[in-house]
């Protein structure tokens, strides 16, 4: 306000200029202690990032130090000309800390077709002044030319994309020489697979920042790459294995799917299932049992435990016990009781023979070349005295019994001796066993033979005679039929029962048959000469928890990754990894609460469940 227009005031309007002076100021000083006051307070609450933020955080040339840890980060230089799916997987499974940060930035395709243009015409010019020099053909340069000319097709019909890709790693340990140590194995192994890595020196804290989860790329190392080499590079594959038939095996635990299949749409049907005692082995294979019976299919089953009685009674199946004491009997001399059409008789019956001959390997423990030529030539005389030649069909014909075969022995110059050690099983403590013609019909659903109650000496015997007989009843009518056979580690111990097992995995595929191998020994399995071809020959495969004395041979076997090694070592009960074909995801079993009181194995339930039985029959009785 100017001086004269002031002198014109009265004093009244002074005074009201003088007060408004007065209030205007202290509204400004209050505005700026209420501003003062806000950020007293802001400083003191905490947000989000000092809940994040490192306490200490100290880079150095090579490595830097946060919270006490020690890290360093990698960048990839070059890729090789070839990547295969999953290469990262390793590192992405691996037991130490790290961070992995992919930088992708599509490219037009406009600008990418002219550079390439550009670089065919380089390459083409190059090829021809060294032909013109009558120089040796150069490989490098025609296999570039013929990558640039593949890519630009490729670019031009819209099947591949072009991007510049930066990949970073920054690992972490817990002292400088466990960090040193692991950045030569992640360089080393990459190495391998001639894949290029670089640590960031000198700029430490920006190839940190580009590893943070901020979408920022401090370091700017980046490569080449089209849609192919870059789809190899997705860390996270899990394969889905739902289909639209079979049966619900578990739950994806990559994805929460449903693990639905259908063993018999496979190569074959064969499915080995390794896993350590108590680790849900026979549960598993139970619940397979239950819901595949649902569809239609047959299951045998041999039973070294008792484990599957309750199971047979509760869907009202067949359970055999075999045992010395037991009225049921299986003749080792059965042949199938109908031919097909494209098999020859002559066959059928060498092979019975051979069968057998194994099986006098297994009752006498071993046999020299004289006491097997002699045993040869003795079955099929014993066939050819109940007119059973090649040129028969096996149709209304008596099967000869292990007394028809010690009289012919006893007709042979040289034999004594297999007639004495043969004789324990026609006269002495084991008669009856392998002495009495077959009374045991097939024709329920689900058939259990329990051979629980034998001697030991006795179980891989029986196992290879109760094999046999289903072998023969399978050739005999074709159905989809699962074989299981627990245990089978007792069978692998012996180089003719192993044989004569993987005989049955290699040919049941004809017979729509699906062979079910069970195991906790590992090594023995693994170490017959027979056990890796089994699995081989098997479509599908369970893994279940494993002890870490096992875990090296199935890592070895199944070429497990270090992370799947952990998940078997580290698995609750029905948790483990399903195979099937080449794709395989890990998997957790479940039942229904029906499905579990069938098929439990765990004593304290079976007891209840027994119990329970007793009250109902005690409250029936009490009620009639």
């Amino acid at each position: 306000m100017a001086i004269t227009d002031f002198l014109k005031l009265t004093p009244e309007q002074i005074e009201a200029k003088r007060k408004k002076l007065e209030q205007e100021r202290q509204e400004k000083d209050l505005s700026k202690q209420l501003i003062d006051v806000e950020r007293n307070y802001k400083e003191g609450l905490t947000t989000l990032k000092d809940i994040i933020a490192p306490a200490a955080l100290k880079f150095e040339s090579s490595y830097f130090e946060l919270n006490g840890k020690f890290a360093r980060t990698f960048f990839v230089l070059a890729y090789p000309r070839f990547l295969a799916t999953n290469w990262l997987s390793f590192i992405i499974n691996s037991e130490g800390s790290l961070d992995v940060s992919m930088h992708i930035y599509p490219i037009e395709s406009g600008t990418i077709l002219k550079k390439l243009k550009n670089k065919v015409g380089e390459i083409g010019s190059q090829m021809m002044i060294n032909q013109e020099k009558g120089l040796v053909r150069d490989p490098m340069l025609e296999t570039a030319y013929a990558d640039v000319e593949g890519l630009r097709d490729a670019l031009l019909q819209g099947t591949e994309k072009y991007f510049r890709f930066a990949l970073y790693f920054t690992i972490y340990a817990n002292d400088l020489k466990e960090l040193d140590r692991n950045s030569s194995i992640l360089e080393s192994s990459l190495g391998a697979k001639l894949i290029v890595t670089k640590r960031s020196l000198l700029q430490m804290e920006q190839g940190f920042n580009s590893t943070l989860p901020l979408g920022t790329d401090k370091l700017g190392v980046a490569n080449n790459l089209n849609t192919s080499p870059l789809s190899t590079t997705f860390p996270f594959v899990s394969s889905d294995l739902t289909t639209n038939d079979g049966i619900l095996y578990g739950i994806n635990r990559h994805n929460n799917s449903l693990i639905l299949f259908d063993r018999f749409q496979m190569e074959n049907a064969n499915f080995v299932v390794f896993a350590k005692s108590g680790a849900g082995k026979s549960y598993a294979i139970k619940l397979e049992i239950l819901r595949s019976l649902m569809v239609g299919v047959e299951v045998i089953v041999i039973d070294p435990e008792n484990e599957y009685q309750h199971l047979a009674e509760a869907v009202g199946g067949t359970y055999l016990n075999i045992s010395l004491n037991s009225d049921f009997r299986i003749n080792p001399f059965d042949l199938p009781s109908a031919i097909g059409p494209d098999e020859d008789p002559e066959d059928i019956l060498r092979s019975a023979v051979i069968s057998l001959l194994g099986l006098f390997a297994l009752v006498l423990g071993s046999l020299d070349p004289t006491e097997e030529a002699l045993l040869d030539k003795a079955i099929w005389q014993a066939y050819a005295n109940k007119d059973i030649t090649a040129q028969g069909n096996f149709s209304n014909v008596e099967y000869p019994v292990m007394n028809d075969l010690i009289d012919v022995l006893r007709e042979m110059v040289g034999a004594e001796t297999l007639v004495q050690r043969l004789s324990k099983f026609t006269e002495g403590t084991f008669a009856g066993l392998l002495n009495q013609p077959t009374n045991v019909v097939l024709n329920n659903q689900l058939l259990v033979f329990s051979i629980r109650d034998l001697e030991d000496q006795l179980r891989p015997i029986a196992m290879y005679i109760v094999l046999g007989h289903i072998w023969n009843i399978v050739r005999s009518d074709l159905k989809r039929r699962i074989l299981v056979l627990d245990e089978a580690w007792i069978l692998m111990q012996h180089e003719d029962s192993a044989r004569f097992v993987f005989g049955i995995a290699k040919r049941a595929r004809k017979y729509y048959l699906g062979l079910t191998t069970i195991t906790q020994d590992v090594a023995d399995f693994m170490t017959s000469p027979y056990g890796k071809p089994i699995v081989t020959n098997s479509s599908i495969q369970l893994l279940l928890k494993q002890s870490p004395a096992a875990v090296d041979i199935i890592a070895e076997t199944f070429f497990l990754t270090e992370g799947e090694k952990y998940l078997l070592l580290e698995s609750d009960v029905g948790e483990g990894i399903f195979f099937a074909g080449l794709r395989h995801a890990a998997i957790k079993i479940y039942a229904s609460y029906v499905e579990d009181q069938i098929i439990t194995t765990d004593p304290k339930q079976l007891i209840e469940i027994e119990e329970s039985k007793q009250e109902l029959a005690g409250t029936g009785a009490a009620v009639q």
